[in-house]
């Protein structure tokens, strides 16, 4: 079985910095992509940003020149630095993971319990 874990949510005036934090756990064979989506009320849930194990980076248009992806492939751990925060950031952010579980042969793909980030203007 395999664990998603976020932290570093919270409460951040606009143009202010925070840092997201997931770590995988659990039995882990190998990781193919972590990254993040986020979901405001009402609506789906969308691709922030994802990094490969092998250093590949996907950005949402309107992430690109202020939030940076990154991953720790020894750690299982991947973050998500999000600076200039705006108003429209507002959001709680999930953790997703791809990787494939002891013993098996497949990719399957977990998802955290969400942590909320606000930003106020």
């Amino acid at each position: 079985q395999v664990q998603v874990a976020e932290s570093g949510g919270g409460l951040v005036q606009a143009g202010g910095t925070l840092r997201l934090s997931c770590v995988a756990s659990g039995s882990i064979f190998s990781l193919a992509t972590m990254g993040w989506y986020r979901q405001t009320p009402g609506k789906g849930r969308d691709l922030v940003a994802s990094i490969t194990s092998g250093g590949r980076l996907n950005y949402a248009d309107s992430v690109k020149g202020r939030f940076t992806v990154s991953i720790d492939i020894a750690k299982n751990t991947v973050f998500l630095q999000m600076n200039s925060l705006q108003f429209e950031d507002t959001a709680v952010y999930y953790c997703h993971v791809e990787a494939t579980p002891t013993g098996s042969r497949f990719v399957f793909a977990y998802w955290g319990q969400g942590t909320q980030v606000t930003v106020s203007s």
